[in-house]
C-alpha cells in the first residue's frame, strides 16, 4: 500500500488502521440495535396502553348511554315515583266518587257520554297537581316519562272504581231483563196448554181451526231477573189488535195459584213445559191477554221501569203473537 506522496505504508501501519476502524464501527452498530429494541419495546407498551385504554371506553357506562348508578339519587327517585304514584290514585279515586256522587245524578242516561270523557280528560291536570303538591326535591325527578304512566294508571284507576260504584251493591243502572223465554199459554180450566213454537225470536204462531179462534183464556207468562231486587220492578203490558191498544196489567196471584199446573202443562206438541223461572229469586209475572183471541197478529208490549240509583231504569220488549188458520188440503 503507497501512499499520495508515494510513500510505503508498513504491515503494522495497515493492520492498526484496520483495528481502529473495527473498533470504531462495531459499536455503532451496537447502539443502533439497542435503540432499536428500546424503541420496538416503547411501541409495544404504547399500543398496549391504547388497547388498554379503548377496551376501558367501551366498558365505560356513559359511552354506552348508562349513567352510573349513585345509590342516594337512587333512593330519591324511589320515594318520587312512589309518592307520584299515590298522588295519582288519590286523584282518580276522588275523580270517581265526584262522578258517581255528583255528576251522575244530574245526568240522564241519553247524555251518559260525559260521565267518561270528563273524568278521562282530567289527565291533562295531572302534572299541575304535582307541582302544586311535591316538594321540590322530588319534582326534578319527574319528566314525560312519568306523565305518560301517570295518564294509564289514571285511566285504569278510574274505570275500576267507577265500575264499583255504579254496579250493586253501590248502584243500579240496569233493569231487570228477561230470565229466560217468554210463553204463550191457554187456559181451559183444567190444563195449561203451551205452544211448541218458541218465542227465542219474538214471535209465536199458533195455528187454530178453519173460522175459529184461540180458544180459552189466553196467557202471557214470563219472569224476570235482576242484579238488585226485581220485585220492584214496574211491568206495564200493552196490547195492540187492529189498531186497538189494550193496557194489561198483571196477575200476581197467578203463579203461586197456579204453580204445579205451570210445572205439569204441555206444549201442544206434547212436550213438556218450558222453564221459565230458572232461579228461585226471578219474579214471575202472568198477563191475562184476553179469551177466544181472534185470528190476527198481537203485538205486544212489555215496559219494565225500576228506581235504580241514581237513575229510573227502563227496559222494552217487543213480542208478537200470531194466530193463524190451519191451512186445509184440497184433494186434487
Amino acid at each position: 500500500m503507497r501512499m499520495k506522496d508515494g510513500g510505503k505504508i508498513s504491515k503494522s501501519m495497515v493492520y492498526f488502521i484496520r483495528s481502529i476502524h473495527a473498533l470504531s464501527v462495531f459499536p455503532l452498530v451496537m447502539v443502533d440495535l439497542q435503540t432499536a429494541m428500546a424503541a420496538a419495546a416503547a411501541e409495544r407498551k404504547q399500543r398496549a396502553g391504547a388497547a388498554s385504554e379503548e377496551r376501558k371506553v367501551r366498558r365505560s357506562g356513559p359511552n354506552l348511554g348508562i349513567e352510573p348508578f349513585d345509590p342516594v339519587k337512587h333512593v330519591k327517585k324511589e320515594r318520587a315515583d312512589t309518592a307520584s304514584m299515590w298522588l295519582v290514585i288519590s286523584f282518580s279515586i276522588l275523580v270517581t266518587v265526584m262522578m258517581r256522587y255528583v255528576l251522575m245524578p244530574n245526568t240522564s242516561p241519553e247524555k251518559s257520554d260525559i260521565l267518561y270523557l270528563m273524568p278521562l280528560s282530567a289527565i291533562i291536570l295531572i302534572p299541575q297537581i304535582h307541582r302544586m303538591v311535591m316538594p321540590k326535591p322530588f319534582q326534578e325527578f319527574y319528566g314525560k316519562g312519568t306523565w305518560f304512566k301517570a295518564g294509564f294508571l289514571h285511566t285504569f284507576t278510574f274505570l275500576a272504581m267507577s265500575f264499583l260504584l255504579v254496579n250493586p251493591p253501590m248502584g243500579d243502572i240496569v233493569a231487570p231483563k228477561l230470565a229466560s223465554h217468554w210463553a204463550i199459554a191457554t187456559d181451559d180450566g183444567e190444563m195449561l196448554l203451551f205452544n211448541e213454537d218458541s218465542s227465542k225470536d219474538g214471535i209465536i204462531e199458533w195455528v187454530v181451526d178453519n173460522d175459529g179462534r184461540l180458544d180459552g183464556d189466553v196467557w202471557l207468562l214470563f219472569a224476570l231477573a235482576d242484579n238488585v231486587n226485581s220485585d220492584g220492578a214496574e211491568v206495564i203490558v200493552e196490547l195492540t189488535h187492529q189498531s186497538v191498544v189494550t193496557e194489561l196489567n198483571s196477575d200476581q196471584y197467578f203463579w203461586a195459584n197456579n204453580s204445579d199446573r205451570i210445572a205439569n202443562g204441555t206444549k201442544t206438541d206434547n212436550s213438556s213445559a218450558p222453564n221459565l223461572v230458572p232461579h228461585e229469586k226471578d219474579q214471575p209475572f202472568a198477563i191475562n191477554l184476553g179469551t177466544d183471541l181472534a185470528v190476527g197478529t198481537h203485538d205486544i208490549l212489555v215496559t219494565i221501569k225500576e228506581d235504580g240509583d241514581p237513575w229510573e231504569n227502563e227496559r222494552d220488549y217487543n213480542w208478537k203473537l200470531v194466530v193463524v188458520e190451519a191451512v186445509e188440503s184440497s184433494d186434487s
